[in-house]
């Protein structure tokens, strides 16, 4: 399923783009999708914690995902 995806801080940065929509139906398909369509996120995916629905959900990978979920990107930021 197409989940879009709000990138903050650096991975904004990297990605030169606010959110993008991939294809996952896991956080851990989400991670591979995304640095598979913006490969400049691949060394700063690792780092970033996954916000669902306003759920963090760190790096947990096998979280499943639903249509229409809302899933952020938060690297470290302000010394974290």
């Amino acid at each position: 399923m197409n989940i879009t995806v709000n990138l903050y801080a650096a991975a904004r940065h990297a990605a030169q783009c606010e959110s993008v929509t991939v294809s996952a139906a896991t956080l851990n398909e989400l991670r591979q999708a995304l640095v598979t369509q913006l490969p400049a996120l691949e060394p700063i995916i690792p780092q970033c914690s996954m916000l669902v629905d306003g759920h963090s959900y760190g790096r947990d990978g096998d979280t499943e995902l639903v249509a229409g979920a809302r899933v952020d990107v938060m690297p470290p930021f302000s010394g974290g």
